[in-house]
C-alpha cells in the first residue's frame, strides 16, 4: 500500500496595502470647493478701502438708474452664454453654461488676463464632451469676436462723435506716439519669436487649421453664428449702457453716447495691461476716458468706483459661490 504525504494547505500571506500617496488622502475636490471663498476674501481684504468708498458713492446715487446697471450687468452674463454658445456645433446645457459664465467672473479676478475665466470655460466644455483642442479653438473664436465687435463698435463712435475724447491735453507730447511703436514693437518682436521656434510653431499650424475648420463649420449654422456675433456685440453695449446708468444715477455732466464711447476706449486700452478682473488698469483707464470725455476728476473717480462696485465687487462673493458648487457636483 502506498503512503501518500498529507497535502498541506497554504494559507497565503495578506499584505498589508501600500500607502496612499499624500495627494490622494487629501481631500482635494473640498479643497478646490475652498478655495474660491479664500481667494475672494483676500482679495476684500487688499482692496477694502476701494469697496467701501465705492459703497459710500451708492448711497448719495439715483437707486432706479442703479438698479438699470445692476440689470445690464446681470444680462451681460446672459449676453456672453448666447457667444459662448455659438462657438461650439454641439448644444450646452443652457442653465449650466449662465451658472459658468457667472462663476469665471469670480475666477477671472485671481488670475491676470482672463485666464481664470478661460480656464473656467475650457473645462465646462470638456466636462461636456469637447475635446480639449476643439475647446481650445471654441475659446479663440470667442476671443476673436469680442475683439472685433469692440473694435467695431469704437470706430462707429469715434466717426459719429470725434471730438468726445479729448485725449491730448492729458497726455504729454509724443506720448501717443511711442505708446502706437512700443505696442507695434512688442507685436512684432512676439510673433517672430513663436514663428522661428519649430515645436510651437506647429501646434500654432495644427490649432489654426482646427479653429478654421470649426469656425466655417459654425458659419453654416445661422444660429450658431447669430448667437456668436449677436452675444458679442450685445456684451460691450451692456457693459456700456451699465456706465452710463451709474453716470446718470451720479448726475455725471457728460452727454451719454460719450460715456460709452469713454467705456469702449478704456476697455481696449486697459486690455493691453494684464491684471486680475482688470483691477487697477480698468479703473486707471475709465477714469482718464472720462476725464478726457470732459467729466471732472472728482466725479470721474466717484463713477468709476460705483461702477466697478456694481459690475466687479457686489457679483465676486455670489460668484465665488457658485463657483465652488460646480465644483464640488463635478461640473468643472
Amino acid at each position: 500500500m502506498r503512503l501518500t504525504a498529507p497535502v498541506r494547505h497554504t494559507v497565503p500571506l495578506q499584505r498589508e496595502p501600500a500607502p496612499r500617496p499624500l495627494y490622494r488622502r487629501l481631500p482635494l475636490r473640498q479643497v478646490l470647493c475652498l478655495a474660491p471663498l479664500v481667494a475672494v476674501a483676500v482679495w476684500v481684504v487688499q482692496h477694502r478701502a476701494l469697496i467701501g468708498s465705492g459703497a459710500r458713492q451708492m448711497l448719495t446715487a439715483d437707486p432706479w438708474w442703479l438698479l438699470t446697471a445692476v440689470a445690464t450687468t446681470g444680462l451681460g452674463w446672459v449676453a456672453v452664454s448666447f457667444a459662448r454658445q455659438g462657438t461650439v456645433l454641439e448644444r450646452l446645457p443652457a442653465r449650466r453654461l449662465f451658472a459658468t459664465q457667472f462663476a469665471a467672473g469670480a475666477a477671472n479676478h485671481v488670475l491676470p488676463s482672463g485666464i481664470g475665466a478661460s480656464a473656467v470655460n475650457i473645462r465646462f466644455m470638456t466636462g461636456c464632451g469637447l475635446p480639449a483642442a476643439r475647446s481650445s479653438a471654441a475659446l479663440a473664436l470667442y476671443f476673436l469676436a469680442e475683439a472685433v465687435t469692440r473694435i467695431v463698435l469704437l470706430l462707429v463712435l469715434l466717426a459719429a462723435f470725434p471730438e468726445a475724447l479729448r485725449v491730448g491735453p492729458l497726455l504729454p507730447e509724443r506720448t501717443a506716439g511711442l505708446v502706437v511703436w512700443a505696442a507695434v514693437a512688442g507685436a512684432v518682436v512676439l510673433v517672430a519669436g513663436l514663428l522661428l521656434i519649430r515645436r510651437v510653431r506647429r501646434v500654432i499650424r495644427d490649432f489654426l487649421r482646427t479653429a478654421l475648420a470649426d469656425a466655417r463649420s459654425l458659419h453654416l449654422r445661422p444660429s450658431r453664428a447669430l448667437a456668436l456675433w449677436g452675444g458679442s456685440l450685445a456684451f460691450p453695449l451692456l457693459q456700456a449702457s451699465g456706465l452710463v446708468a451709474v453716470a446718470l444715477a451720479l448726475e455725471l455732466d457728460v452727454w451719454p453716447p460719450h460715456v460709452m464711447l469713454a467705456y469702449l476706449a478704456a476697455s481696449a486700452v486697459a486690455a493691453v495691461v494684464p491684471s486680475p478682473g482688470g483691477i487697477g488698469s480698468v479703473d486707471a483707464a475709465l477714469v482718464i476716458a472720462l476725464v478726457a470725455a470732459g467729466a471732472p476728476v472728482e466725479a470721474a473717480t466717484s463713477t468709476v468706483l460705483a461702477y466697478r462696485f456694481i459690475t466687479l465687487w457686489l457679483p465676486l462673493v455670489p460668484g465665488a459661490l457658485v463657483l465652488g458648487a460646480l465644483v464640488r457636483s463635478k461640473i468643472l
